[in-house]
């Protein structure tokens, strides 16, 4: 139970419902125990002494309490429904906000399919026992305890000969709820695993296609496929195996009942009603026991899922507010790292070391080097999407810790080199930062980022909707609508990763051309491999496995025999046999 514990505080602030929901069980309980007293009744009182007067009032009492009853059900029924719907409603709330918060090192190594399978079959399992499962046993508690006290009112040895059977029902229960939980917890993770490999096709569609890797793709879906069924057939295994001894154990109960209560209506020692009704109370016993099984098995997927809920919910946000951490709104975007040192995890090596550089406002860094040698890290912890290991960054000569998170963000601009989109309109993208800006300024951002035009030869120019991520713009018109989204915020820091990458020369020369007008004032940083979009920036840092290697304006370090003057002579030697082709 210490799962449910630690998820109290989202279902017991509405125990009201589930109390209102008990009471309306208790009622319906009571009302089940009375038939097989009305039968007993029926029996010994009005046909076997020819009573058949009172024939009438018990009909319209049966009919009277069938009607309550089905008031009572109804209400037991919607009350605990109700009860278990807003409560996962408040948790799967708490989730998804957990989500938005959990930092970057969390999103290295989680995979969407998961997640999603979390946030929708996981806090599905831990509604259903919360509508039904604590009802259940409940009901098992109340009508157990009910009939028992009614058994013993009618046979005292009758009723401890069922008490001498139930131990044996009880060890096979335990017995099930000791196997079928481990393979709970296998289906869904296996289920997880399912749900990872088909988001991660359908996203990576066109590399599949591209690469005809149908087959492939086909077969990694069926050994997953053939891993959910195999932990399914298991568990359905140990229900094949427990479910017939239980119903044995019942039926033998039942047996050893009917035997000594005969023997004891021979004797006169009771009535044949009170053994019918003996008999019917029984069953009222032994069919909660076996339907344990089903609360046990509703408790186990249920706890399954509580689990796999609470590794969200525990999840450390190594990214927080310090509680004297500051809301600024506009930042002059003076930027300095201090001998920054960072690994993304103890067992990596440094992603960065010894990082130091001054960048005032209105200065343009340049980032250069080859995959992997820390440029794009550089920038994160800008953004405090990671915390350095050593070291400090500092902004307008505070430490970034210093500031609100929302308040650092918000005053930086970033363009990632994977651009993502959201299914909406054009507009709604660009406008993401600040959905209540004027369309003016809109506008203003897209033609600065050379996307106006396009935009509008769309079927509804700004009120196009786009596809999943963006789907049916080329890479080129995904990056620029990205810039105009980055400059619409009217950043004091503007973060460049690679963001021309996917646009043709002519296209980049009209992008840096705008580029020039809209980081006046703004400190700005890029990356990028092309020398065009970096030779122009204040001072450029060449890195190579998280050190610093070359620095220095774009002059500099073409004089060098370096790294730079390297991609600089590719490049360029590149550019002057295209052209030579082209005259010749």
């Amino acid at each position: 139970m210490e799962t449910f514990k630690r998820l109290k505080e989202f279902y017991w602030p509405y125990k009201k419902l589930f109390l209102w929901s008990v009471f309306s069980l208790i009622f319906v309980t009571g009302i089940t125990v009375l038939y097989p007293m009305l039968l007993q009744f029926t029996i010994d009182d009005v046909i076997l002494k020819q009573e058949y007067k009172w024939v009438p009032y018990l009909a319209f009492g049966f009919i009277g309490i069938m009607i309550v009853k089905g008031v009572a059900t109804f209400f037991q029924q919607y009350l605990g429904d109700l009860f278990g719907v807003t409560a996962v409603y408040r948790l799967r709330e708490e989730l998804y906000k957990k989500l938005q918060y959990l930092p970057f090192r969390y999103y290295d190594n989680a995979k969407t399919g998961d997640l999603m399978s979390r946030l929708t079959a996981d806090v599905e399992g831990f509604r259903f026992f919360l509508s039904f499962g604590f009802a259940q046993v409940i009901n098992f508690i109340l009508i157990v305890s009910f009939s028992l006290v009614v058994m013993f009112s009618y046979s005292v040895p009758l009723a401890f000969v069922t008490l001498g059977m139930l131990p044996f029902l009880g060890i096979a229960v335990y017995m099930f709820d000791k196997r079928v939980h481990p393979a709970f917890r296998g289906i869904r993770k296996s289920m997880a695993r399912l749900n990872t490999k088909v988001q991660e096709n359908i996203s990576g569609i066109n590399t599949v296609k591209s690469l005809s890797r149908e087959d492939f793709e086909i077969n990694k879906f069926v050994d997953s496929n053939t891993d959910y069924r195999d932990n399914y057939l298991t568990t359905s295994y140990i229900w094949a195996k427990f479910f017939p001894l239980m119903e044995f154990i019942g039926n033998l109960c039942v047996v050893f009942l009917l035997s000594y209560g005969g023997y004891l209506v021979f004797q006169n020692q009771l009535q044949p009603g009170e053994l019918v009704a003996f008999f019917s109370l029984v069953w009222y016993i032994i069919w909660p026991i076996m339907n344990l099984g089903f609360v046990i098995n509703t408790f186990s997927q249920s706890k399954a899922s509580g689990e796999r809920l609470l590794e969200i919910l525990d999840e450390s946000e190594d990214i927080y507010d310090r509680e004297d951490a500051i809301d600024v709104e506009r930042m002059e975007g003076h930027v300095a790292f201090n001998q920054v040192t960072h690994k993304y995890s103890s067992e990596d090596k440094e992603a960065l070391i010894d990082i130091s550089f001054d960048a005032p406002k209105g200065t343009t860094i340049g980032l250069l080097g080859a995959t992997g040698a820390g440029k794009t890290t550089t920038t994160q912890l800008i953004a405090r999407f990671y915390e350095p290991t050593s070291g400090e960054v500092r902004i307008d000569g505070r430490n970034i810790n210093d500031y609100t998170v929302k308040s650092l963000r918000r005053n930086i601009g970033i363009v990632l080199q994977e651009t993502f989109l959201f299914s909406s309109t054009i507009r709604d993208n660009i406008a993401y930062g600040d959905p209540d800006i004027s369309f003016e300024i809109i506008q203003d951002a897209a033609k600065r980022a050379q996307a106006h035009d396009f935009i509008m030869e769309m079927p509804d120019g700004y009120d196009t909707v786009l596809g999943e991520r963006g789907m049916g713009l080329s890479g080129g018109q995904k990056q620029r609508i990205a810039i105009a989204r980055a400059i619409l915020t009217d950043p004091s820091i503007l973060i460049l990763d690679d963001a021309t990458s996917a646009v043709d020369m002519q296209t980049e020369g009209k992008i840096q051309k705008a580029f020039q007008e809209v980081m006046k004032g703004r400190t700005t940083f890029i990356i990028a491999h092309r020398i065009s979009s970096l030779k122009h920036a204040d001072e450029i840092l060449v890195l190579d496995e998280g050190k610093v290697v070359e620095r220095g304006g774009h002059s500099d370090l073409i004089e060098n025999d370096g790294y730079y003057r390297s991609i600089y002579d590719i490049q360029y030697q590149d550019r002057e046999e295209i052209r030579a082709r082209q005259t010749g």
